[in-house]
């Protein structure tokens, strides 16, 4: 699974940091996202939480 973001799309609405902040994180100015933070479950339902549609999953 890879978490993939456009930042075109992103409103910064702090739905990924908020609810995995091990997996979605500010570091160094730069927004990471560190698919080994959570499980799979947990990162799915924060992308579905998304509300511009920023995140999405690849397989």
């Amino acid at each position: 699974m890879k978490v993939n973001w456009d930042s075109e799309t992103c409103i910064h609405a702090g739905e990924c940091v908020g609810n995995s902040p091990n997996v979605f994180k500010i570091v160094n100015d730069e927004f990471v996202i560190d698919e080994s933070g959570a499980s799979d479950e947990e990162i799915r339902a924060t992308v579905a939480k998304c509300p511009s549609g920023a995140l999405t999953i690849s397989e």
